[in-house]
């Protein structure tokens, strides 16, 4: 399977509704690794790898995200894979 890197940057009402603990849940059950964090402006950006097939379905589920969240826009930028994580985790800066 061909692996995949994607980064997010992700609009809407997606702080204070368990964004980031929701999808970190979500990427360890798909088999993903990376990282997701808030920014200043209100989005949350999260960098995620692995198989292509599991990483798409990952970047589906933060077009919604969790229940609570009301997501207006993915903005999704290929990337280079470079198999630097070990597993997904929310970050702070």
């Amino acid at each position: 399977m061909k692996k995949v890197r994607k980064h997010l940057f992700i609009s809407g009402i997606v702080q204070g509704v368990g964004f980031r603990y929701n999808a970190r849940n979500q990427a360890r059950r798909l088999g993903v690794t990376g990282w997701i964090r808030n920014l200043w402006d209100g989005r949350v950006e999260a960098v995620i790898e692995g198989d292509e097939d599991a990483v798409n379905q990952m970047v589906n589920w933060c077009k919604h995200g969790p229940i609570g969240a009301r997501v207006t826009s993915v903005e999704v930028i290929d990337e280079e894979y470079k198999g630097e994580f070990d597993d997904f985790r929310i970050t702070y800066y």
